[in-house]
């Protein structure tokens, strides 16, 4: 039986971080205290909970030198880019400022014989089980909402980002926060799925694979416990023929590039009008042509290893598969690409929706490219398949981009942007990427229950 989580540094292999896995009974003890914390927590004032999240975000940003290194050791992203606090800071703040009016009471009535209201009540313990890719920012989404409106939070964070956990625990109790109120631990999977069976929390956050989804939905069934679920994209973009094309192709490019493609809401798959393709495709390969790939760590380096080398197993494969079946790579192998984590990002063409790269979520830095004629062509591919999280439209005519929004299947549309979290929206989805809302007051609405209120003031 494996005892210890092991991050691998995608850079060269080496093991950078391990930690021992808690046991079950240890596991239990966490737990009990989260509860046993949560009645206090939640009758401090909101004001006093939000500003102590705030100050253990500021505490977090106080690290982010350390943190930037880190990250790029953890999972490849490269130092140029400045890490995550950008985000993490926007995203919790956003929520602080409107936690008051978000968690306000709804105030149906009040007359000389009756108050009537609905009030937001925290669920209790909230489990926060968190991805790798953006480790900070997807982390935050869920702790800063769920702390601020009165639960206690246990957070278990992806081995691959194994000490971010650790980092924001320290943050967070630095600045006053209880230590049973945010606590970060390292479980396995059994007992993980064990805790959440047997009620151990009251609410599960979970962003990941759609086989992680499943098996935290697995463990809660029949318990009743609220499980809310991230679970990836294959993101489309759509360029039309009233479309800037230049920023389009700069902005989609980015999109399904950035971070070496490792973003659920990245852009996987791109659908350009027939009067644009070639051009669109041109620019799009020189784009990608002009990337550095490299150690994560150098000033240079604008696209950095993938986090692990079977997640660039599995871009390979769906790169040569589709070759195989006819589809056109227009990126030369970069001299950098090792064959293990250092992968040649890759535009492709000549794609269908028959080819694994085209409907599996790649998660990785390759783009198939589509010619259409017609709006509806886009909107059929575009909705043609598993998942929905995002889709980026680019036109000149808001008209159009809503009409055409308003039939695709997916938890936000773009227009004439992509791959951004807007902390003031609601972020879900649809179909395989799973349920649930974070952020906005609806994130906060996930993280409490309605409690209705109806007095009657006499009894006359």
């Amino acid at each position: 039986m494996n005892t210890k989580l092991t991050c691998i540094s995608p850079i060269d292999g080496s093991i950078f971080a391990q930690r021992d896995i808690i046991s079950r009974e240890d596991a239990v003890a966490v737990a009990t205290r989260a509860k046993a914390a949560q009645a206090d927590w939640a009758a401090r004032p909101l004001r006093e909970r939000t500003d102590l999240v705030m100050a253990g975000v500021a505490a977090v940003g106080a690290m982010n030198d350390e943190i930037l290194i880190e990250l790029a050791q953890m999972m490849g992203r490269p130092v140029r880019y400045g890490g995550e606090f950008g985000g993490f800071n926007e995203r919790a703040g956003h929520m602080a400022e409107i936690a008051e009016s978000a968690l306000a009471d709804i105030i149906v009535s009040e007359d000389e014989d009756f108050k009537r209201y609905i009030r937001r009540i925290p669920h209790g313990v909230v489990l926060v089980v968190a991805p790798w890719n953006y480790p900070y920012m997807t982390a935050i989404n869920t702790v800063a909402p769920a702390l601020i409106s009165g639960n206690t939070v246990v957070l278990k964070h992806a081995t691959q980002t194994l000490i971010v956990g650790e980092r924001m625990a320290q943050a967070f109790y630095s600045a006053g926060v209880p230590r049973d109120v945010f606590q970060n631990v390292f479980m396995d999977h059994d007992t993980t799925g064990a805790l959440i069976a047997d009620r151990a929390f009251d609410f599960v956050n979970f962003t990941g694979s759609v086989g992680g989804g499943q098996a935290m939905e697995t463990a809660a069934a029949g318990t009743f416990v609220g499980v809310g679920t991230e679970l990836g994209g294959k993101d489309p973009g759509y360029v039309m023929d009233d479309a800037d094309v230049d920023a389009a192709v700069e902005t989609l490019i980015d999109g399904a590039m950035f971070n070496a493609g490792q973003c659920c809401c990245g852009i996987e798959r791109i659908y350009v009008h027939e009067s644009h393709f070639d051009t669109f495709v041109a620019k799009a390969v020189a784009i990608v042509s002009g990337y550095k790939l490299g150690n994560p760590l150098a000033p240079e380096t604008t696209i950095g290893p993938m986090a692990n080398v079977r997640f660039a197993k599995e871009v390979r494969d769906q790169i040569a598969e589709a070759v195989e079946a006819g589809a056109t790579p227009h990126i030369a192998r970069f001299a950098e690409d090792d064959g293990g984590a250092y992968l040649t990002p890759q535009i492709l063409t000549d794609v269908t929706h028959d080819m694994r790269v085209m409907q599996d979520e790649s998660f990785g830095p390759v783009v198939g490219i589509m010619k259409v004629s017609t709006d509806e062509e886009a909107i059929t591919l575009m909705n043609d398949s598993e998942f929905g999280l995002t889709a980026s439209l680019w036109s000149a005519d808001l008209a159009r981009a809503e009409r055409i929004g308003n039939q695709l299947e997916t938890g936000t549309v773009f227009m004439n942007r992509a791959d951004y979290l807007d902390p003031c929206l609601c972020w879900t989805g649809c179909k395989n990427t799973g349920r649930g809302g974070g952020l906005s007051a609806i994130g906060y609405h996930n993280l409490t229950r309605p409690k209705s209120y109806h007095l009657k003031k006499n009894t006359g």
